[in-house]
């Protein structure tokens, strides 16, 4: 095919970065042209993908930690947040040169949308999380008042961001309509309801790189691995953190413990020679050694622990993290526990219950050959090149 002009889009979030890597990486090896406009905290991994980084300031970037949840009053602020973000982010980037394809973040980098329709050219979505349907929707885990004042607000103000781009069709901009197609790093195995999800959807799985930019890990001594992250929207819990380290001395098990930026390491008291604690740790590196994962149950990192083969124990911190713990639970691949009502026996019990389930490792198993056979990088990078067409 020949070499085409293409440009990446994504919000502020790890999240919705990473399962784009490998993407990137792939249309580069292929000869493309590809350009990756994100925040700087994102610099060496884009970078590393051999993608020109295009770089970008957030508003997000500025705004205290209260991240709002996804439900209710709290999912009209987010949407209000989402609306400031695209308008600077189509102004910020309104004038770069016209690619051939746009391949944007689906649920969050709106201006994707947007600027590939002023530019007149195709755009690919990427979803890293569950995608919904008249089958199975988040609606069951994200309540919203269709009718609160605040939403229509937003509705109003962007309905009249996007009639001053020539869009009219508001609700199929939520949608994302136009899209030349989707791809959803989720293989179709693990999304609920998966079978009924036909046209505009490719389940190609996660698209991991090996992120050497992080470093390697080896483990320090012949005991199991438990990796500890509440991923880095949602971890500021130092009370969880005490927890887990002051339990863990004693036990045979190496527990390596990621608190994020909004916990003090001090705070979690003397550390036992058993435990390292990191702001961030190289998670793809420590999972190629991890007995157990405890996790918030984020789908980036939920995904990472599967295509490792890693028994997980969830603890979700908001809606979409709970639906994925759920359907981890369903699916037989880990268990998950309440955050309100964890407990340091509750949650050794559940970390050694899952390291010595076989039933969990068959499971682990299948759900592994399921991501080989839904094409990772190559296959989504065959959805770009064919809406290149």
């Amino acid at each position: 095919m020949t070499p085409a002009n293409i440009t990446f889009f994504a919000p502020l979030g790890a999240g919705h970065v990473n399962p784009t890597l490998g993407l990137a990486a792939e249309l580069v090896r292929r000869g493309h042209r590809v350009s990756y406009a994100a925040t700087r905290r994102f610099e060496s991994r884009i970078v590393e993908t051999g993608a020109a980084f295009v770089p970008v300031v957030s508003t997000w970037e500025s705004l205290p930690r209260d991240v709002p949840q996804m439900h209710g009053a709290e999912l009209v602020r987010a949407m209000s947040l989402l609306l400031d973000e695209t308008k600077a982010m189509v102004a910020a980037l309104g004038g770069l040169p016209a690619p051939d394809l746009v391949v944007h973040d689906g649920p969050l980098a709106w201006w994707g949308r947007i600027l590939a329709h002023r530019w007149g050219v195709p755009a690919v979505e990427t979803w890293p999380n569950f995608v919904n349907n008249q089958h199975w929707n988040m609606r069951g885990y994200a309540k919203l008042n269709p009718l609160s004042p605040r939403l229509l607000l937003v509705v109003l103000r962007l309905s009249r961001m996007l009639r001053r781009e020539g869009i009219r069709d508001v609700g199929g901009f939520f949608r994302g309509d136009t899209a030349a197609d989707r791809i959803v790093t989720v293989p179709r195995a693990f999304q609920p309801a998966g079978d009924t999800f036909t046209d505009g959807y490719r389940f190609v799985g996660p698209v991991l790189t090996d992120r050497r930019f992080q470093g390697d890990w080896e483990p320090p001594g012949p005991h199991p691995v438990l990796l500890v992250s509440l991923g880095t929207g949602y971890n500021d819990r130092p009370d969880f953190f005490r927890m887990i380290v002051g339990s863990a001395a004693g036990r045979p098990w190496h527990v390596v413990v990621a608190i994020g930026d909004a916990v003090d390491p001090g705070a979690l008291g003397p550390l036992p020679p058993n435990v390292e604690v990191h702001e961030q740790v190289p998670q793809l590196a420590i999972l190629r050694h991890a007995r157990v994962f405890l996790t918030h149950a984020g789908m980036g990192g939920a995904l990472e622990g599967l295509a490792h083969e890693v028994p997980m124990v969830a603890v979700p911190q908001m809606a979409e993290q709970r639906a994925n713990a759920d359907r981890l639970v369903e699916l037989g691949l880990g268990r998950q526990l309440d955050p309100a009502r964890i407990s340091a026996a509750g949650l050794w019990e559940a970390v050694d219950g899952v390291a010595g389930d076989p039933g969990i490792r068959d499971r682990l198993a299948w759900m592994r050959r399921e991501i080989d056979d839904a094409g990772g990088a190559v296959a989504a990078a065959d959805v770009v090149e064919a809406a290149l067409g």
